[in-house]
């Protein structure tokens, strides 16, 4: 299991506890802090690039996705219905964007 959360100690430390790993790179001001403090900041958090990538590109497909209303809003209450609406913006994406 994956975790893509806001990158903090208390929430590492929760992820660590149930044994998933965060794919959260740690932010500008977050690495100059833990420098500032020196040998008591500690190490780098563990971060792998590889997969931030893959769920940075699911992440952009989902925002492709809600861009259409009936997909965002769930209009349809039965779930085959709201997968067939899926289905249909999927391909609008695929034909209006086949590289992306």
């Amino acid at each position: 299991m994956l975790a893509d959360t806001y990158s903090s100690r208390g929430n590492r430390a929760y992820l660590r506890r149930r044994g998933i790993k965060a794919v959260i790179p740690i932010k500008k001001d977050q690495r100059a802090n833990r420098l500032k403090h020196g040998r008591r900041g500690g190490g780098p958090p563990g971060f792998d690039a590889q997969w931030y990538k893959e769920r940075n590109t699911a992440e952009r497909c989902v925002n492709k996705l809600r861009g259409y209303r009936a997909v965002a809003l769930r209009t349809d209450k039965r779930e085959r219905i709201y997968q067939g609406t899926i289905d249909v913006a999927s391909i609008r994406i695929w034909l209006r964007d086949p590289v992306a």
